[in-house]
């Protein structure tokens, strides 16, 4: 996906544009994503340096390991972002995006930690690791 792609908080407080192309969605089911969401995490990821915010002063990090934070609004509390300390990306919860996405649920990671409460559709691609490989397509 290569056009502008919008999105925003529960709220409104926080709304963010990308120019450039977006990741397909992985599905993350260890356990910080799963208590921070409230279920599994479904994201997709941009380079960084094609976000740009508007009511920034309303988003909120959470230093959730040595390697992550994760964005939120301190108005609404929606869960909009992780980025690694280490990359040029970040990634954005494919729930906060405006519609259409034209984006696909492709991998799910640390599938082995998923909710005792749902299953995971046989014919999906998933794995016990965080390396899932998808990429973001170049620009």
């Amino acid at each position: 996906m290569t056009n502008v792609a919008t999105g925003r908080c529960q709220c409104g407080a926080v709304s963010y544009e990308v120019r450039g192309p977006l990741r397909q969605v992985v599905g993350c089911h260890c356990d910080m994503c799963r208590r921070i969401s409230g279920h599994f995490v479904t994201a997709t990821a941009a380079m960084r340096e094609h976000l740009s915010l508007r009511g920034g002063e309303a988003l909120r990090w959470y230093q959730s390991s040595d390697s992550a934070r994760r964005g939120f609004c301190g108005v609404c509390g929606s869960n909009l972002f992780w980025e690694p300390a280490d990359k040029p990306y970040l990634s954005i919860m494919a729930g906060s995006l405006d519609k259409p996405t034209d984006l696909k649920l492709v991998r799910h990671i640390f599938a082995d930690h998923a909710g005792d409460y749902y299953r995971l559709a046989e014919d999906e691609p998933r794995q016990n690791d965080g390396n899932h490989g998808v990429t973001i397509p170049a620009a």
